[in-house]
């Protein structure tokens, strides 16, 4: 099994990446989360990875982060999640955000994805909870009533939950509702 490449980056085509590794391509499917954060083309990066054998195809993903790696494992062991489906939900949601949905069972964020149905979103309600690491569910709990609303309002008004996301990281602590849709629209117009 290969769980880590280490290599020159050589090309990046969402969602796929090929690493030049002591002269030998590798070539990965990535979520848009670690394609957005990749070096650039010709630096050094380290992926780790996660191998698919199926009876037609042997499949490469690649990730920049231990949770999103443990976070696509879960994914698909549930039934009628796979790769490809996997990767469409950590590339529409960050593992904080998925945390976050599954925690306060929220599956019109999961819908959101595409590719993903009411009846899958219930499923991975149903099956993830509790399953995301207890590491995933304190980070999904610090965010707040206020901040949850604040982000709720953020989606309504057509942002979309990365940048409601990147705009309450911005926010003063303890910023109540109303002031806190004020500073996020301040802070998204710029």
């Amino acid at each position: 099994m290969i769980g880590r490449l280490t290599g020159t980056l050589a090309q990046k085509s969402p969602p796929q990446v090929l690493i030049d590794v002591n002269g030998v391509g590798y070539e990965l499917d990535v979520p848009m989360s670690t394609f957005y954060n990749l070096p650039a083309l010709g630096e050094r990066v380290a992926l780790l990875t996660h191998f698919v054998v199926r009876e037609d195809a042997q499949l490469l993903f690649g990730f920049l982060q231990h949770d999103e790696r443990a976070t696509f494992r879960q994914l698909i062991r549930i039934s009628g999640v796979g790769p490809r489906t996997a990767l469409a939900i950590l590339s529409g949601l960050s593992v904080a955000e998925l945390a976050q949905a599954i925690a306060r069972q929220e599956s019109g964020r999961l819908v959101k994805v595409p590719g993903i149905g009411k009846k899958t979103a219930e499923r991975l309600l149903l099956e993830l909870k509790g399953k995301l690491g207890p590491e995933l569910a304190a980070g999904a709990a610090v965010i707040g009533d206020a901040q949850g609303d604040i982000v709720q309002a953020l989606v309504a008004l057509g942002y979309n939950d990365r940048e409601a996301a990147a705009a309450l990281k911005s926010l003063p602590a303890g910023v109540g509702v109303s002031e806190g849709i004020k500073l996020a629209l301040k802070a998204l117009s710029r």
